[in-house]
């Protein structure tokens, strides 16, 4: 019996087109997958005006779904006995021991401080509460992003030429104290950069170089990387302002041209639908290979994809709502919301257009890729809603 009601998913498709012709997005890609049943699909042009049109293969910016792919890449390190979830990381990230932690987290950065209770940990990088990062309940503006920003650290949308190199990148954030005390708050974002300045001196290779040897290639993710080797195949990432006006944010031959100085493990990849499908597939497999071998351990997994904040015990995590939870690098489902995701699902999205999440329940993966970018953290936009309206309605298992 087929996964998916044809008809069901000839209306999905017809809904991502109807939003190309719209013009509320330039071009996407679009991939669910149940079993061994997988379907794409492709809608409108990498570039606006331009006659390159979005193929299965197009290459797109993927920005904070680099966030699970590190991830993955810290917890083979963790089997390889190269890392401990619960060891101090001062060994490895000298600059971030002996830390001071801010009185008033939403005060500001040269405020008074006082000594952190204890030293932060892999598990805390992990779970991005090593005291350092976005407070998505907090009002705009926030000190601490300003001087991450100052500091050309990344503080807003990916800029892959901006950042210095790891250790400068390191020395850098050392001058800033913490937020909140290691493991006390869920906070978004820089903790992902730090695991990636993590890894990289647990290996002894540059994260590019990691995540190529130990992810990509045994997956089969050709086309995942930190640049673009094929242009022809990338377009035109757009924003749009407060005024509501869309502006090019990054054109083809702009930031992911070339390779960073600071592979960032928050936000720096570029990828397809297939090869998303690739990891996606691994993950939801119990860390399986195609071959039937393992990347990872089914315990490794379960870790990852479990809510390790305590969202449900009232902690702050990554919706107002507390719908969703955080494990290591990925949301987790922990209340359903509507015609999306099950409890139990995890996934993530990336702000510059990209989503994904696998669903364990329904045996469900779904990716979307496009070339605009969000408005704002909670508000996806009605191509991505569409997505998974679309994506449900059409399960027929």
């Amino acid at each position: 019996m087929s996964g998916f009601d044809p008809q069901r998913l000839a209306r999905l498709a017809r809904a991502v087109e109807h939003q190309v012709e719209d013009d509320q997005v330039g071009g996407v890609a679009w991939l669910v997958a149940t079993g061994d049943e997988v379907e794409v699909g492709v809608a409108g042009r990498l570039t606006r005006g331009e006659p390159n049109r979005v193929g299965r293969d197009s290459i797109f910016r993927i920005s904070s779904m680099t966030k699970p792919i590190v991830a993955v890449a810290a917890l083979i390190l963790v089997e390889e006995h190269q890392l401990r979830l619960d060891d101090p990381v001062d060994a490895l990230l000298p600059e971030l021991s002996d830390r001071r932690v801010l009185v008033d987290p939403r005060g500001p950065i040269d405020g008074p401080t006082v000594a952190a209770r204890r030293p932060i940990t892999l598990h805390d990088v992990l779970t991005f509460r090593l005291g350092i990062g976005m407070d998505f309940a907090a009002p705009w503006p926030q000190p601490f992003l300003d001087a991450l920003a100052e500091l050309e650290l990344g503080a807003g949308p990916p800029e892959p030429q901006v950042p210095p190199p790891p250790d400068e990148w390191m020395r850098r954030l050392s001058t800033l104290p913490l937020l909140y005390q290691p493991g006390q708050r869920w906070l978004y974002n820089n903790g992902a950069d730090v695991l990636g300045v993590l890894i990289a001196r647990a290996a002894g290779q540059p994260l590019d170089v990691v995540l190529r040897d130990r992810v990509f290639e045994p997956l089969g993710m050709v086309d995942t990387a930190f640049a673009v080797t094929d242009m022809s195949r990338f377009g035109t990432c757009y924003g749009t302002d407060p005024a509501g006006a869309r502006f090019v944010f990054d054109p083809p031959d702009g930031q992911w041209a070339n390779p960073p100085a600071f592979p960032s493990g928050a936000a720096g990849l570029v990828s397809t639908v297939d090869d998303l499908h690739a990891f996606a597939r691994m993950l939801l497999s119990g860390g399986r290979l195609p071959d039937g071998s393992r990347l990872l351990s089914r315990a490794s997994i379960d870790a990852m994809t479990s809510d390790q904040i305590d969202v449900a015990g009232g902690s702050p995590g990554p919706r107002p709502d507390g719908s969703q939870g955080w494990g290591f690098g990925v949301g987790v489902q922990v209340r359903r919301t509507g015609l999306g995701p099950s409890i139990g699902s995890y996934g993530w999205a990336g702000g510059m257009g990209s989503v994904w999440s696998n669903d364990p329940t329904n045996a469900l993966i779904g990716v979307m890729l496009s070339t605009d970018a969000f408005t704002g953290p909670f508000a996806p936009p009605a191509v991505i809603q569409d997505f998974w309206t679309g994506a449900y309605s059409a399960l027929d298992n």
